[in-house]
């Protein structure tokens, strides 16, 4: 691994010891009690974060100090997991050690996918160019998804990580969620508009087309388990949309088999579909994979209101719900009301977003909704998709407090 210089190391230590003393600290004592009443199924005190995924320019790149790339990489990570706490006071949950992913990785198709954007703009907008334009003439194309892990290259780095702050910080290899995506992919490859004209112009290729593609995960997993790679998945270990596999359902010392782990799906290419069109093109095939795994966390920014009765709520092992402002929000409460499923809420974005001062009063009566829809319910607060906080970290701050505020007084448990 790349040497680093002196000032470069100083500066990673610091940033190490900092992250083990918030850690250490009886906020986090208090944050920990949070996540853990949702693993145990107690409704006490939902959790609030802020999420910064999409602005980091805002909250990382200016208090960059290192200079080599190497601990430039580190720097960045390290201060990426202190931003909700240190920046925001949300509950941002810290481990005694710094989770480092294991690198392991599929991809159900064997063909890349291309996109362009305006050149000299700034932004996650982009263009799907189709590198498949008629689904029936070029599936073919896409066989071939592939699938692998690199555990020595973890490790290494892992001990790079040790050499550098392990004495302030140890390493602990976790392992994300068992992934599962298929509509995601494969719209990328084919454009919104193909993928849905191809529910209609050639229904059985697009079938073949998803069953290929759930074959790949299925044979994924069975790699995961014969080369003995899978981890357990509790605890600080990543769940995709951002958050946590706390949990006292699945084992905290071994995984041997899929059904030991998380797993997270999501269709949100197909909220424009009706119900039955979802069950026919993407639930059975999705409802293979989730029989392969312990647990579930379930979507991204699509309607899981439409689709709750019929299919999502077949699956006795679901735990976490994506609720995005594309559902009704109420009514999603009233099918989780009582059970085990946690409300996942991703409030709106604009209350933070919308240039000037917060408006805050516009902002109580937004959460107020958001909090008696999810009264009753195991719930976790996420704000996703925020562009930017306009570089000022106190708006940040006061976003999360008037949430807590709000939880506070409206959310009943």
């Amino acid at each position: 691994m790349e040497q680093i210089p002196s000032k470069d190391r100083e500066r990673l230590r610091a940033l190490a010891k900092q992250r083990q003393e918030l850690a250490n600290s009886p906020k986090n004592e208090e944050i920990m009690k949070k996540w853990n009443a949702l693993a145990e199924g107690r409704k006490e005190s939902p959790t609030v974060r802020l999420l910064f995924s999409n602005f980091g320019h805002e909250v990382i790149s200016p208090r960059m100090q290192c200079e080599s790339g190497a601990a430039r990489g580190v720097e960045s990570y390290l201060l990426s997991t202190m931003v909700g706490r240190e920046l925001f006071d949300d509950d941002t949950p810290l481990s005694n050690e710094l989770p480092i992913g294991l690198r392991t990785w599929a991809s159900p198709f064997g063909i890349g996918a291309k996109t362009s954007r305006i050149p000299g703009k700034v932004g996650s907008g982009y263009h799907i160019d189709p590198v498949i334009e008629d689904l029936e003439e070029d599936w073919e194309k896409l066989k071939g998804g592939r699938f692998g892990a690199d555990l020595k290259g973890t490790v290494e780095y892992c001990g790079w990580l040790g050499e550098l702050f392990g004495d302030i910080l140890p390493t602990k290899i976790v392992m994300h969620s068992l992934t599962g995506a298929i509509t995601n992919p494969l719209v990328h490859l084919m454009g919104m508009e193909n993928y849905y004209l191809s529910m209609y112009d050639c229904p059985d290729t697009l079938h073949k087309v998803m069953d290929m593609a759930t074959k790949v995960y299925e044979d994924y997993y069975d790699f995961l388990e014969r080369e003995k790679l899978l981890l357990p998945t509790v605890g600080i270990s990543p769940l995709p949309q951002e958050s946590y596999s706390y949990t006292n359902e699945l084992p905290a010392d071994s995984a041997v088999k899929t059904t030991d782990c998380w797993g997270f799906l999501e269709s949100q290419e197909t909220t424009a579909v009706a119900p039955e069109v979802f069950g026919e093109f993407v639930f059975q095939y999705q409802d293979r994979l989730v029989k392969r795994m312990g647990l579930l966390s379930y979507g991204c920014c699509e309607r899981v209101d439409a689709i709750w009765q019929d299919y999502l709520s077949k699956w006795k092992n679901l735990r976490k719900l994506s609720v995005s402002p594309f559902n009704n929000e109420a009514q999603v409460g009233e099918y989780l009301r009582g059970t085990n499923v946690i409300y996942y809420s991703k409030p709106r974005a604009e209350y933070v977003t919308n240039p000037g001062p917060l408006d805050e009063e516009a902002l109580k009566k937004y959460f107020k909704m958001v909090c008696e829809s999810a009264s009753g319910c195991l719930f976790e607060m996420a704000q996703r998709e925020v562009l930017t906080i306009f570089g000022d970290y106190n708006r940040g701050r006061r976003y999360v407090e008037i949430a807590k505020e709000c939880i506070e007084r409206y959310w009943q448990p």
